[in-house]
C-alpha cells in the first residue's frame, strides 16, 4: 500500500479491507502520474499548503523563450524533488516538438524510492494550449 499516497491508501482500505501487503508497481506509477499533474497543473502560491508548491505560470518563461528553458527545467526539476518524495535522482528534459508547436513537452527521468532497488522510470509531460499539463508514464 505504500506506493500510494495517504487518501488513496485510504479509498483502497475501504473498498478493500484485506489488501494490506505488497507493493504493486503499477499502482505506484499511477499514483505518481497522478501527483504529478496535480503539482504541475498548480501555480504556485495558489495552495495554502507551501508558497513554492506547484510551477511558475510559464507565460513567464514564453517571453524569454528559447533561452528560458533550462531555467523551465531546474523549475520543475526542484519542485518534482520536494513535492514528490517517491522519486529520487530527477533529471527533466525539453523536448521540442516538430509536428504540434504549441505543445510543450518535457521528459522527466527518475529512480523510484524503494528501499533495495534502483528502478528507473521515465515520464512525459505535455502542455497543450489550455495550459492544462498531462502525464504519461
Amino acid at each position: 500500500m505504500r506506493e500510494e499516497r495517504l487518501i488513496q491508501r485510504i479509498r483502497t482500505w475501504k473498498k478493500s479491507p484485506n489488501r494490506r501487503d505488497g507493493q504493486d508497481p503499477k499502482r505506484l506509477i499511477d499514483s505518481i502520474v497522478r501527483h504529478l499533474e496535480r503539482i504541475l497543473n498548480t501555480r504556485r502560491g495558489s495552495v495554502g499548503i507551501a508558497n513554492d508548491y506547484g510551477i511558475p505560470d510559464l507565460t513567464d518563461f514564453r517571453s524569454g523563450f528559447p533561452d528560458s528553458v533550462r531555467d523551465l527545467e531546474m523549475t520543475i526539476r526542484d519542485t518534482v524533488e520536494k513535492f514528490e518524495p517517491r522519486l529520487k535522482s530527477v533529471r527533466v528534459k525539453f523536448i521540442p516538438q516538430d509536428v504540434n508547436m504549441l505543445t510543450v513537452t518535457f521528459q522527466i527521468v527518475a529512480q523510484l524510492a524503494l528501499e533495495d532497488e534502483k528502478t528507473p522510470v521515465i515520464f512525459e509531460s505535455m502542455m497543450g494550449t489550455d495550459g492544462k499539463v498531462t502525464i504519461k508514464g
